[in-house]
């Protein structure tokens, strides 16, 4: 019955899945909708007003002087009344929609937030922050304005016809089937636009556009690399691709509409003109002249009201489109099942790590599975290090994610003192693991508090001990404020070697028992390096330690090293052992101390 459940609240799309989530709320959306509907019922008196005045001069004329005064007065006033009706009633409903859909936005964002960060962390890099960006800000924004402005619209636009068809074939049931028939080709036209290809074309503009968010943010975050390498060129193709993309869609999505806007348009402004055929056939047999022109003018006053109200349907239509494709990006991510945490009570024994038998495969795109890692088995002892090797793509990235639970493997297990990580609270496992990403992330804050992320109740001092051993501690005095310098403020920018050094300042304050370092020393230089090796020696002391090494030279002296190549444990040993065996890490060894002695000597590269 569950399962059942959830499939049914997964085929809810745009207007119904809004509503569903501003469900909250329902009472002040309920009420918006009233009182949309009254405002709809008042925009309707005025015209009414006009009727009976024309009505009661038709009444008496010739004998002007006989006009009743007083009457004409009151349909004044009601026109008034109904114009300030309207005005009120529909300003109170977009009171109650916009504080239903501020609290929706409130709660949908917060929730958003809330499953982004419980959902496998390795989602976050096949997803794209361009992607991300637009889902969050514009994607669930627009269902904050769905909710404030177009729900209220809706039920007018809804209300509004119906009483108006009404009217029109109660007074005159002839005249109403003209008008109404007038009605029903606009819509027949206007509908025609919104088929299975436009929600096609509208998934295809949600891609485009987030194609373009992607190469844009990739594009400026890129700009150094771009710029170093004079790679200016062929990085805006991509770029420049996309918009081109994007545009091209909007031009063709716009030139779709060329044939039934204009139709739409053209009928809705001349609904009025079939009252003419009509009015002419219901006059051949007509004995009383007065009572017909009074019908034929009551026509002719409120029939044109109805253009407004179908333009109003119009947009309203082409939102529902929108909001559709909105949605449905927005429940793609919400539908991203969550990392399940365990919270039983399992103790570890020790802090081993152990990979048995572990497989793990991911959709790189639409029913196209990447398989990264096949049958790995590998056993990383407490107080050694753990060196993963290999070619690039080989699947040592993904060994580190998995131990930090970026993912869950696909076949076999990964214990930590002998427990499976799928049965250690994520809290707890990321208290256990210290992780030293390759590409360092500084938030605008502190340098203080960008260590301090890695333990937040260290003092200042602790703090100092920890950029000492990271060899950090010598630039950040010299820092306009030191370590309350704000990074990213005033013009402060760091290095990628000394970013990366904060980086591992983090993980030493942190004091893990299992450290994972994605090349840590890789914007390093000699001196640097060979300090930071130094500090190691102290951080990595009773701890478990699994380094993925690009430089060799830094895992020398590895308790062991693991060779992986497209996903296979190829080779395992030490690097004594390795170079005695002349497999493949021979070969990345002999490649590696020839670009070491490489040199430019008399202008030729020796």
């Amino acid at each position: 019955m569950k399962q059942e459940k959830n499939k049914e609240e997964k085929r809810k799309t745009g207007m119904a899945r809004c509503l569903e989530l501003a469900s909250e709320h329902k009472g002040l959306v309920i009420i918006s909708g009233i009182l949309s509907a009254l405002a709809a019922v008042c925009s309707f008196i005025p015209y009414l007003s006009i009727y009976f005045v024309i009505r009661e001069l038709i009444l008496v004329f010739p004998d002007m002087p006989a006009t009743d005064m007083p009457a004409i007065l009151m349909c004044g006033w009601f026109a008034l009344a109904g114009i300030a009706g309207n005005v009120v009633l529909y300003f109170c409903a977009l009171m109650c929609s916009h504080l239903a859909a501020f609290g929706t936005l409130y709660e949908l964002k917060l929730n958003f937030a809330d499953h982004i960060t419980a959902i496998p962390l390795g989602y976050h890099l096949t997803i794209g922050s361009g992607r991300m960006r637009k889902i969050m800000d514009e994607n669930i924004e627009s269902i904050e304005k769905f909710i404030a402005h177009q729900f209220p619209d809706f039920v007018a636009s809804l209300v509004a016809p119906l009483i108006l068809v009404i009217i029109l074939l109660a007074v005159d049931w002839r005249y109403g089937v003209a008008s109404l028939l007038g009605i029903m080709l606009a819509f027949a036209i206007q509908f025609s636009g919104f088929n299975g290809a436009a929600k096609e074309k509208m998934h295809r503009f949600q891609s485009a556009q987030e194609d373009m968010n992607n190469a844009s943010v990739e594009y400026v975050r890129g700009m150094p690399e771009i710029k170093a390498f004079n790679q200016t060129a062929d990085s805006f193709k991509r770029l420049s691709k996309s918009i081109t993309d994007y545009t091209s869609f909007i031009l063709e999505y716009a030139m779709g509409w060329r044939d039934c806007m204009p139709a739409f348009t053209a009928i809705i402004h001349s609904i009025y003109l079939l009252l003419i055929p009509v009015g002419i056939l219901i006059g051949r047999n007509v004995t009383d002249y007065r009572n017909y022109s009074l019908t034929f003018i009551f026509y002719l006053i409120l029939v044109p009201a109805i253009s407004g109200i179908l333009n109003k349907i119009m947009f309203i239509s082409e939102s529902f489109t929108q909001i559709d494709g909105n949605v449905e990006r927005m429940e793609e991510i919400l539908h991203i099942p969550v990392l399940p945490d365990y919270r039983g009570g399992a103790k570890e024994q020790g802090k081993d790590i152990v990979f048995a038998h572990v497989s793990f495969s991911y959709e790189a795109e639409a029913d196209v599975v990447v398989k990264a890692l096949d049958n790995v088995s590998f056993h990383a002892r407490q107080g050694e290090v753990t060196a993963i090797v290999g070619p690039s793509g080989g699947g040592k990235s993904t060994i580190a994610n998995l131990i930090s639970r970026f993912w869950d493997v696909t076949e076999g297990n990964i214990q930590i003192g002998g427990v499976d990580i799928r049965e250690i609270p994520l809290a707890e496992l990321m208290k256990q693991v210290g992780f030293v990403f390759q590409d360092t992330f500084l938030f605008k804050q502190s340098v203080l508090d960008n260590i301090r992320m890695g333990n937040p109740d260290a003092t200042e001092e602790q703090v100092i001990e920890a950029a000492k051993a990271a060899q950090c501690h010598e630039f950040i005095e010299k820092l306009p404020n030191g370590y309350h310098t704000v990074i990213g403020s005033s013009g402060i920018r760091l290095s990628g070697g000394e970013r990366q050094r904060i980086a591992i300042a983090r993980a030493i304050i942190k004091d893990s028992p299992i450290i994972v370092l994605d090349e840590a020393t890789a914007f390093s230089d000699p001196e640097n390096e060979y300090l930071i090796q130094k500090a190691f020696e102290k951080l990595i002391k009773d701890k478990t330690v699994v380094m993925i090494a690009h430089r060799l030279s830094t895992i020398r002296n590895a308790d062991q090293i693991l060779v992986i190549e497209q996903g296979h444990l190829i080779e395992q040993g030490t690097h004594d052992g390795l170079i005695a065996n002349g497999g493949k890490y021979t070969q990345m060894w002999n490649s590696y101390v020839e670009s070491v002695n490489w040199k430019i000597h008399t202008g030729k590269a020796v």
